[in-house]
């Protein structure tokens, strides 16, 4: 099974090396190289709570994310995004970005295709932070039955029974950030406010067709002569049609949303966008998806039941580093080891838990994980 998964990873990797060796001789090849493993080792949080959306997909939203969703990845995160960005902040035309994106220049110097980039950088991270703030918002404040930090977790379970506290905490943080850290506040606010909306709606139709497929299923059951204890599904059902489309873009946002810091990132590596979309694109990105399928298929997911927490206190750190980065740099090697090493406690903990029930002879439960947290009129 591992090789099955990893079969596409493992022939891409091959042959992005040779085609940066061609394009560039050993130097774009060591650099292609860098930057896949930097990628893949620092995008493990990304993989875990990517799972956590993949496992409520059907097989062909599944397929989905592998093929079209690399699409997305490579030539929309790692090409045409930096390029529209670029030419939305410099106001250039198309053709006038990507020849500053071919020219190579230093990202140091003013006016290179790095250097704009970057120039762009509060805007990004606005965007994404609020985006991964609201998922992780959501998670930590909705109560659930397995908690891993139960000191903290429980109190903000409590508290989260506030209407939209997330939305609110959310907002009020951008807005202090915004006014005492951003050289434009303005642009920051817009920035930050466009990606609170886009989570609330991609989130908020992916649960609505989510719900109404459970019903369907549900109802179906019924009329089927089921019993009264089928009156709710016994397993999560795994989203089709409209519910699988919209969780299918919601997971690509919310990917983009953990791309964007190492995209930006990249260029203090190389300013080359051809070597970047295939270290980071074809590389780095495809890996992270199939270990994404990897930890579906083994059930990963369930079996280390704090694992999924830890994928979220990953992502509440990540997106404080995104926004706090608005006004203070943040080495990216820290951005992404922050995540593994709360990813690596959280599964120390599972294993820990684990042993303790199957040495006082107990069966150990699994759990069913979700994409997001259910509408807040179940939730209440």
């Amino acid at each position: 099974m591992v090789l099955r998964i990893f079969a596409w990873s493992v022939i891409l990797t091959i042959l992005s090396l040779i085609t940066a060796f061609i394009y560039g001789g050993w130097a774009a090849f060591f650099l292609c190289l860098i930057l896949g493993i930097l990628e893949v080792s620092l995008s493990f949080d990304n993989a875990v709570v990517n799972a956590t959306v993949l496992e409520r997909m059907s097989d062909f939203w599944q397929r989905m994310f592998l093929t079209v969703g690399i699409l997305i990845a490579v030539l929309g995160m790692r090409i045409i995004f930096p390029l529209l960005l670029v030419q939305i902040t410099a106001g250039l035309n198309p053709v006038e970005a990507l020849q500053l994106a071919l020219e190579k220049g230093d990202p140091e110097t003013p006016g290179t295709y790095g250097y704009l980039l970057n120039e762009a950088h509060p805007q990004i991270a606005a965007f994404g932070g609020m985006f991964l703030m609201l998922l992780f918002l959501d998670f930590i404040f909705t109560d659930r039955e397995i908690k891993w930090l139960t000191w903290l977790e429980r109190p903000l379970a409590k508290i989260g029974k506030l209407d939209q506290l997330s939305v609110v905490v959310a907002l009020v943080l951008l807005v202090i950030v915004a006014e005492t850290m951003a050289e434009d506040p303005e642009t920051v606010l817009v920035a930050g406010i466009l990606g609170v909306v886009t989570y609330i709606a991609v989130n908020g139709l992916g649960s609505l067709f989510e719900n109404n497929q459970a019903e369907d299923e549900t109802m179906a059951e019924l009329g089927d002569g089921a019993t009264a204890r089928s009156a709710g599904p016994s397993k999560l059902v795994r989203a089709t049609g409209k519910a699988g489309f919209f969780l299918f873009l919601y997971l690509e946002v919310l990917d983009a949303s953990f791309s964007f810091d190492g995209v930006i990132g990249a260029f203090a590596i190389t300013s080359d966008p051809i070597i970047i979309a295939l270290g980071l694109g074809l590389i780095g990105a495809m890996f992270v998806r199939s270990l994404t399928v990897f930890l579906v298929r083994k059930g990963t997911l369930s079996e280390f039941v704090y694992l999924e927490h830890g994928a979220h206190w990953a992502i509440g750190a990540l997106a404080m580093i995104l926004i706090v980065s608005i006004g203070v740099h943040i080495n990216e090697i820290f951005t992404g080891l922050i995540g593994v090493v709360i990813i690596g406690a959280s599964l120390w903990s599972s294993i820990a838990r684990n042993r303790r029930l199957r040495a006082a002879g107990d069966e150990v439960p699994t759990v069913e994980t979700h994409p997001h947290p259910q509408p807040t009129a179940e939730k209440h």
